[in-house]
Parts: structure tokens; C-alpha cells; sequence
């Protein structure tokens, strides 16, 4: 018990007091009255045409994520963090968006790509198809095929590309291309032979080929684009990276080869290769790695944001390892602050959501400015037993010891591989099925408003850039279609895992 004395009493001396300014009322009223000036600036609206399309998507980043984030931010910054803001809380438009598949109520990240990214709802577990398409069913597939927002710019005369922290293969960023029965066909080697015999692709080769001219591919997954057992470029003696494909190809080649005679293809696998590059002599751009190999605690060192393109990788914290998840989120926020500063309001609309949510809560009436990754100030009154401020509802972290509860205080409760306690015992933490946000800032950004089905997002952005079909609005004399220089693309898509 005498351990445990000192850890809660450690948790409750490093509360701060309340901010003297905000013990006078006038500070809040003077906030507010700022707050409502803001708010009437808005009935301006910007109806300019968006020229860029950006969005920023955070994997699993529901509501209690972004507030965890915003708390963690703040503390970062030596602050107390209740007040700080991420700089997707400045974007003036905030809607919900409800994120349950065609016939799923808690959503998978296949079916919610396609929503957000082609418009359309679609099953679990499939991947640019319409719910038509039965999952692991190549059968079902064709015909159903549906397109992206990726590809209505392309088809307007926009340069476009991918940036993410896993895969590019993954659910999330394929479904700006591919189309597919099954999320985890990443190469023919992960596929069924009915699939194969099918006529079905796989996801790495339709990235190739469904739109071979997309600007910019930045992300992981490399083994899918080689043959099976070719070795890995960065880590040779490893069996588990070497290539999986079983049709020969080497698609990384493919991608170069099908370029138009006199444009300038390049591949990098490594950040000092990506630095070393003139991107103004570079016409299309991939960048496929392993794993950026750098520990959350000493990103701040690297000067740069591991989010944006800088750093390739293939990054998946597990999200109940609540440091490495909302340390993501910091960082997805830094390069939602650099887009913002690279760009103007006047033509660029730049988008903020998350594909579903997770199982993720942090309560027990923490005091203001209590660590977020530290205990309540309370025992529970059931098992007598401090807990961490941070839960989750399943998963791993359910442990049991001695026919109780682990006592956290008999573990480092902060360290970076902390697992959060969970209620119920899973291998795998499952995805949670309430709304998520959706902020958004720029041309038309306020046609993102209310509660809305999550595929309607695409449709927002595509009218505010005047691609895709719905374009009577349209002055085309006035919204010429120009393909945009690297490294400022026409659509970003950038994923946080």
C-alpha cells in the first residue's frame, strides 16, 4: 500500500491550480465574445473553387482520440492541455460523419475507404466495390466496380498522390484505386486460387496499373511489388520482408516502364535517397519502406513531422498502446499545420476525418492538467485498486493476477509499451462504431455542416473542386483544370494508424 500512496500522491501534486485569469469571469466572456465575432465572419462564405483538395485522414481517430491528443499537445508544450488546440480545432466547419458499412454497424476500414473516398457505402471488408460485391467473392466483383475522388482529379487535369504511415496497400489508401472483393489481397500471394483463376487483381498490381499516373506514392509495404523470396533491399537476411509475389513481376519496374516516354519516374526506399532528390526534374514519385525505425520519444529530434513525406513508413502502433496512439495523432496534427501554412484558404479545401473510431476513453475525474497518460485521482470502490485515466472497452489489456485486477501501480503505467487495461479480454482490440468528425476549412468548406453519412464527404470536395460528375455549378472558363508541380499536390491523402 505504501507504493501506492506515493503514486497517487505524485498524480495529485502534479495538478495544476486554476490559471489566475480564469478565476475572473471576464476572461471567459471576453473568449466568448471573440469566439462569436469568428462566428459571424463566417456568414461570408468562401464559394471560391477549390484548386487543391487536401485530406487528412486519421485511422481510428474518433473523438476521444482528438481530445486526448489536444490534452497531450498542450502538455507537450509545458501547458496544462485542457486548453491548448490541435490545428484541426481552428478549421471554422465541423460536422459528424456515421461511419457503419452496408451491413456492418461497428465499420472495418475497407467499407469506410470506399464511403469516404468514392462516394458510395459499401460492405465490410471490401475495398472500391459497391455492396453488391460479397466479401472473398471474386465472382461478384465486376461490374461493381466504383471510382474515387483520386481519380476524378485525375481526370480533371490534377496531379494527385498518396502519403501514409502504413501500407500502401492498406484498406485506407486503396481504396483511391483498387477495387476488390477483399481487403487483404495485398499480391496475388495472399490471394485464394478461385480468385486468381477469377481473373480478380490484386491490390499492389491494381496501384500499378488502374491509375498509373498518379504524382506521388509515399507509404510502406514494399514485398508486395516483388516476387516471391527476392530478398529485401534494406533487410536481406529477414525472411518474413522478402517478396510474396507468385507471377514473377517486379511491379516497382512495372511503374517506371509505364511511363510516358521523356517523363522522370523515381523510387526511393529510404529517407536520405527522398532528401537527395530535385523535385522539380521528378514527374512521378514512389517511396515504399519497410519501417521508419524511429521511436515516437524521438521524433521531436528529427526537426520534421513524421507524418509528412520526409520520413517513408510504415507505421502501426498498435492503438492499445494509448503513447504511440495519440503521439500519432500529435504528429498527423503537425502536418495538418504545415498543409495549413503551405496553403491558402482562398483555394485550397483542406479536410480532417477519421474512417471509424475505437473502443479508446479516458475519464475518472482526473483533475485539471492531470497527465493523460496517468491515474485517477480515485480507487475504484469495487476491487479497491487505482487505474489509469486511459481504458479501453476489449483488447489485450485485460489481465488478470491472483484472481483480480492488476494493480497498475505494481507496473510502469507510463512507459512508452504501457498496454491500457481493458474490460473484456480480446487479442485484438475491435473498432467502435460511433460518429466521427469531420473539420473542414477553405473553398465550400461549409458544405461540411451537421450529421452526415460518411460517403457524402467526397461529394462535398469534389463540388467544391468542380471534378467529378457534379459540376453544373461551374464556371469552366473561369476554373481551368491545371496540373499542379510537386511536391503540392492536387489531392493528399494522409493516413495515421
Amino acid at each position: 500500500m505504501k507504493a501506492l500512496f506515493v503514486v497517487l500522491l505524485v498524480q495529485l501534486c502534479s495538478a495544476s491550480l486554476v490559471p489566475e485569469q480564469e478565476k475572473d469571469p471576464e476572461y471567459w466572456r471576453r473568449q466568448a465574445q471573440e469566439t462569436l465575432q469568428n462566428a459571424l465572419r463566417l456568414q461570408r462564405l468562401n464559394q471560391n473553387v477549390a484548386k487543391n483538395l487536401i485530406l487528412f485522414l486519421g485511422d481510428g481517430m474518433g473523438v476521444s482520440t482528438v481530445t486526448a491528443a489536444r490534452i497531450l499537445k498542450g502538455q507537450l508544450q509545458h501547458g496544462q492541455g485542457e486548453e491548448s488546440l490541435l490545428e484541426m480545432d481552428k478549421f471554422p466547419f465541423v460536422a459528424l460523419a456515421k461511419t457503419y458499412n452496408t451491413n456492418a454497424q461497428v465499420p472495418d476500414s475497407a467499407g469506410t475507404a470506399t464511403a469516404y473516398l468514392c462516394g458510395v457505402k459499401a460492405n465490410e471488408g471490401t475495398l472500391g466495390v459497391s455492396a453488391g460485391v460479397t466479401r472473398d467473392r471474386c465472382n461478384t466483383t465486376k461490374g461493381q466496380e466504383v471510382t474515387s475522388i483520386l481519380r476524378w482529379a485525375k481526370e480533371a487535369g490534377k496531379a494527385v498522390g498518396i502519403v501514409t504511415t502504413t501500407r500502401v496497400t492498406h484498406a485506407t489508401p486503396s481504396a483511391a484505386y483498387a477495387h476488390s472483393a477483399n481487403r487483404d489481397w495485398y499480391s496475388d500471394g495472399e490471394m485464394p486460387p478461385d480468385a486468381l483463376e477469377g481473373g480478380c487483381k490484386d491490390i499492389a498490381r491494381q496501384l500499378v496499373e488502374n491509375i498509373p499516373e498518379i504524382e506521388v506514392i509515399l507509404g510502406g509495404g514494399r514485398k508486395y511489388m516483388y516476387p516471391k523470396n527476392v530478398s529485401d533491399v534494406e533487410y536481406p537476411h529477414e525472411e518474413k520482408h522478402r517478396g510474396t509475389r507468385l507471377d514473377g513481376r517486379n511491379l516497382v519496374q512495372a511503374w517506371q516502364e509505364a511511363k510516358p516516354r521523356g517523363k522522370v519516374a523515381e523510387y526511393v526506399w529510404h529517407r536520405r535517397g527522398l532528401l537527395a532528390l530535385n523535385l522539380s526534374r521528378v514527374d512521378f514519385l514512389m517511396g515504399e519502406s519497410l519501417h521508419p525505425r524511429v521511436p515516437w520519444h524521438q521524433l521531436g529530434a528529427l526537426g520534421e513531422p513524421l507524418s509528412c513525406p520526409g520520413v517513408l513508413g510504415s507505421l502501426q502502433w498498435p492503438v492499445i498502446l494509448p503513447r504511440q496512439a495519440l503521439h500519432e495523432a500529435v504528429e498527423l496534427d503537425r502536418a495538418i499545420g504545415l498543409a495549413t501554412r503551405l496553403t491558402s484558404t482562398q483555394d485550397t479545401l483542406s479536410v480532417v476525418t477519421a474512417d471509424h473510431s475505437h473502443v479508446f476513453t479516458f475519464g475518472g475525474y482526473t483533475p485539471r492538467g492531470n497527465p493523460i497518460f496517468g491515474l485517477a485521482p480515485m480507487q475504484s470502490d469495487v476491487d479497491r485498486k487505482p487505474f489509469t485515466s486511459i481504458l479501453y472497452g476489449n483488447g489485450p489489456g485485460y489481465k488478470i493476477v491472483a484472481g483480480e485486477r492488476e494493480n497498475v501501480s505494481a507496473v510502469d503505467f507510463a512507459h512508452a509499451d504501457y498496454q491500457a487495461q481493458s474490460a473484456v479480454p480480446l487479442r485484438q482490440e475491435t473498432h467502435g462504431g460511433e460518429d466521427v468528425a469531420v473539420f473542414a476549412r477553405g473553398p465550400m468548406a461549409h458544405l461540411l455542416h451537421g450529421v452526415h453519412e460518411q460517403n457524402y464527404i467526397p461529394h462535398a470536395m469534389a463540388y467544391a473542386a468542380c471534378i467529378g460528375s457534379n459540376r453544373g455549378h461551374c464556371n469552366t472558363a473561369a476554373r481551368p483544370a491545371t496540373p499542379l508541380l510537386l511536391p503540392f499536390l492536387g489531392l493528399l491523402l494522409l493516413l495515421l494508424c
